[in-house]
């Protein structure tokens, strides 16, 4: 495939470093990141009067989907991104519209292929490879990265007077009028979603009530479980490490029915409350875990007859009433940086009160286990 020129007017820049220009003498060195290799998606190479633009499919190739699984289970997921520049789809020119995203590679993927058949840029920023969601909430996928991303690529002397449309998530992070005033593109923000980009642009760049709303529906959900879940698994892994090593000492505390109802415990808080999350009572997300927690501790008690008079059985039975509920809420407390249903006040007044509640609970529930190892009772 050969190589396309784009043809547009030119604007000269007089300014040092900030715009692709000879930086100062001065100025550190920047440091080396790693990035995702661009096998596969990169697929040709725009040249215009600027420099070199990566063109990018808009398909996914199996690089792209497996990667997507391993971040989906918590492998790579912190060091998943692109580097951050200006790409193209199609065959844009001065007139095509400016789409931003963030470095993060699965929120870039699932822009790119919602961008079949259009001719357009992409101006992706530097967001550490976190979504932009979260990006916009901690500031780095921000005004002045925004600001910083359109001077470094010369997007002003590409697309004179052009449109950037950013996706709506991005909105706390950025102030429209401010990088409209600083640098003369307009800001439009897109639908919530990237599959009605193609019903918005249709629209003359006006969204729907139903573009603009959130959903955070079951599917939604079950998607984030994973990464949760595989982290606490892991964590298990380790405890029957040490549980193995123990047993090499002659204490034998790795059997089933002491194993499973702590497993039970890490996939009640860690999938089935944020599954079935707007159908279990209450409200606080530590609330729901504890609930469906003492559920199930009040199920193994009965299941392996600890509800009786025996000192022995009582202790048990009150150790799982108290160890099993506070790993099922520590675990759904920390969906709640995952979902749309809670606001930044509403977490920390919640963590507030179930955090040490939790602490508690645990503490209390392991100096009984520690009691019954040693034979007191």
């Amino acid at each position: 495939m050969t190589d396309q020129k784009l043809q547009g007017p030119i604007v000269e820049c007089e300014c040092a470093g900030c715009c692709g220009s000879s930086a100062p003498e001065d100025q550190p060195e920047p440091v080396k990141k790693k990035y995702v290799a661009e096998v596969g998606w990169v697929v040709n190479k725009l040249e215009i009067p600027i420099g070199s633009v990566p063109v990018v499919s808009t398909e996914l190739n199996w690089r792209d989907r497996a990667g997507a699984v391993l971040v989906r289970f918590g492998l790579r997921r912190m060091s998943y991104a692109l580097r951050p520049g200006l790409y193209a789809v199609g065959r844009p020119n001065s007139s095509s519209y400016v789409f931003v995203s963030a470095n993060y590679k699965l929120s870039f993927d699932h822009l790119r292929t919602h961008l079949s058949g259009l001719d357009a840029w992409i101006l992706v920023l530097d967001t550490a490879g976190i979504n932009v969601w979260c990006a916009a909430g901690k500031g780095s996928f921000g005004t002045e990265e925004l600001i910083q991303r359109i001077r470094e690529t010369r997007l002003f002397q590409l697309v004179p007077r052009g449109t950037l449309i950013l996706p709506q998530l991005a909105a706390p992070g950025v102030a429209a009028h401010e990088v409209s005033k600083r640098t003369g593109f307009k800001v439009v923000y897109g639908p919530v979603r990237a599959a009605d980009i193609k019903s918005f642009l249709a629209r003359g760049l006006m969204a729907t009530e139903e573009m603009r709303q959130v959903r955070f529906n079951f599917l939604d959900r079950l998607v984030l479980i994973p990464v949760d879940l595989t982290l606490w698994l892991k964590y298990l892994l380790l405890g029957i490490v040490i549980l193995l090593a123990l047993r090499g000492l002659g204490l034998n505390l790795l059997h089933w029915p002491a194993l499973y109802p702590y497993l039970g415990a890490i996939i009640i808080g860690s999938v089935l409350v944020p599954a079935f999350l707007p159908w279990i009572p209450g409200r606080p997300f530590a609330w729901k875990g504890w609930l469906l927690g003492l559920l199930w501790a009040l199920w193994i008690n009965v299941e392996q007859g600890f509800i009786t008079a025996s000192s022995f059985a009582w202790a048990k039975a009150m150790t799982n009433f108290l160890l099993l509920p506070a790993i099922s809420a520590f675990l759904a407390l920390n969906f709640t940086g995952s979902s749309t249903y809670t606001s930044l006040s509403g977490v920390v007044r919640e963590m507030k009160v179930a955090i040490p509640a939790i602490l508690m609970a645990a503490g209390l529930g392991f100096g009984l286990l520690i009691a019954q190892l040693a034979g007191a009772f």
